[in-house]
């Protein structure tokens, strides 16, 4: 069973040696890892990757740096419930475990919650798909080639690509420069974004929330290894790498739910996509029938609001409050067995029933009418074919580096994503940094040109 006090370490990959412990700092660690996310190109480029809808249109929508902003403010407020509720309960005369979780903890699941989604390729899920699936339909010969060159758990990372495992990548990898570390993150922010702790081969398991997905490639297990062992995270599973979550990941999973869910539902209203009415209504079945802030006074406070877009507003912000009130209420119930690795839950699946049935019913519509509606299945289409064409150019360049125009497609690779080895595995990573890393225009506007589309101009 893991213990609070070995949950958290102001360490830094790549710098290990040079700890972090002035208490009088203006700022803490996991500030100073939250500034540099802030500040870092993959951060940056989030703004021009599509959340849900179209990218861009005269009406805002959230893009994956909004949301990505607005999780880590949701994050800090869990994290500073739970911390401090940790701080009255436990080691009440440790300093430094007193400063951690009165002070610190909102940070740490600030920054986590901040580069959540840092991995994903241009157009989301469909991106991903997109890359899983070229790898899927290589030709009977090109499979065996590649099988040949990689590894088993090498060749499930290709089929299988995943974008938290490319969050830890981007965040860790140095991408050809001489520092070690990538953003030299603590050990702590990067513990807690690590949402599925386990290698691709034992991932995939869709009712093992630990294992539903995976969360590091081939390339970055040493990096694992040492948060594994930092933390000393609980294993689960006898001949595999998989491991039971850090608790933190838990409160960075329930702000990420809680925004995306509401905030997808106001967007959807802002897109007319559902109408005032019926967004009103679907937000104040939140608030119960008695109590301190009824339904009845909800109303009341909408009636004195005269517009439309300020209505949803003040309808979001007191339904976010509640259900991460609500979350953290669920972590403190159940921390015996998030610490001991068995409790196998999201905490937004485990909300009091009052406010469970409105959030679930959220869910079950937006699948109806947010996530299928015309545009996003559109965006989602092309996404997929845009991606699979630029894995259709650039793969084969590597693969079958003799063929025609191999060496000048290569020649596009930014000198941060060029691998000079002769690893066939390396050498395919790099050609997916630079295709993930893409903004949705800049694939948009890459494979046009490829694809002899449009031409370049000349700058």
């Amino acid at each position: 069973m893991l213990n609070w006090k070995d949950l958290y370490s102001p360490k830094r990959l790549g710098a290990e040696n040079k700890v972090e412990l002035d208490p009088d700092a203006v700022r803490n660690p996991y500030q100073r890892d939250y500034d540099r996310l802030i500040f870092s190109s993959p951060f940056r480029r989030l703004q021009n990757k599509t959340q849900v809808f179209p990218l861009p249109g005269s009406i805002f929508v959230h893009n994956r740096l909004t949301h990505s902003l607005e999780v880590a403010c949701v994050g800090r407020s869990i994290g500073s419930i739970i911390g401090q509720r940790i701080a009255r309960e436990f080691h009440k005369d440790d300093e430094t475990f007193q400063r951690f979780y009165n002070y610190e903890i909102g940070s740490v699941i600030a920054a986590a919650c901040l580069a959540h989604d840092i991995g994903n390729p241009p157009f989301g899920h469909s991106g991903e798909k997109a890359i899983s699936a070229y790898f899927k339909n290589l030709s009977e010969n090109d499979t065996a080639l590649l099988k040949s060159q990689v590894t088993e758990n090498q060749y499930c990372d290709l089929l299988n690509f995943e974008g938290n495992a490319n969050g830890l990548r981007l965040l860790t990898h140095p991408f050809n420069e001489s520092s070690e570390g990538g953003m030299r993150l603590t050990y702590t922010t990067i513990a807690s974004m690590i949402k599925y702790p386990c290698e691709s081969s034992a991932g995939l398991q869709k009712k093992n929330l630990h294992r539903k997905k995976y969360g590091f490639f081939d390339s970055e297990r040493n990096t694992f290894k040492k948060i594994v062992d930092e933390f000393k995270l609980i294993s689960i599973s006898a001949d595999q790498e998989a491991y039971a979550r850090h608790p933190f990941v838990y409160l960075v999973e329930a702000a990420d739910d809680i925004c995306y869910q509401i905030i997808d539902w106001e967007d959807a209203y802002r897109l007319k996509i559902i109408s005032i009415e019926k967004t009103i209504e679907g937000l104040l079945e939140f608030f119960p029938e008695e109590g301190a802030y009824t339904r009845a006074k909800a109303r009341q406070t909408l009636t004195k609001i005269v517009d439309d877009n300020q209505k949803i507003a003040f309808l979001r912000a007191t339904v976010i409050n509640q259900l991460l009130e609500n979350c953290a209420n669920v972590f403190w119930k159940k921390r015996d067995e998030i610490l001991s690795g068995t409790y196998s839950k999201s905490l937004t699946d485990d909300l009091d029933e009052q406010i469970a049935v409105p959030f679930n019913k959220l869910k079950e519509i937006s699948i109806k009418e947010i996530y299928n509606y015309r545009s996003v299945v559109e965006i989602e289409l092309a996404g997929y074919k845009i991606l699979g064409g630029l894995m259709e150019e650039f793969i084969p360049a590597i693969l079958h580096p003799d063929k025609p125009n191999a060496e000048k497609l290569l020649q596009l690779l930014p000198p941060q994503f060029v691998y000079a080895g002769d690893d066939t595995y390396l050498k395919l990573q790099s050609v997916i940094d630079f295709i993930s890393g893409m903004t949705d225009l800049y694939a948009v506007d890459l494979y046009r040109k490829i694809k002899g589309i449009a031409l370049p101009e000349l700058k």
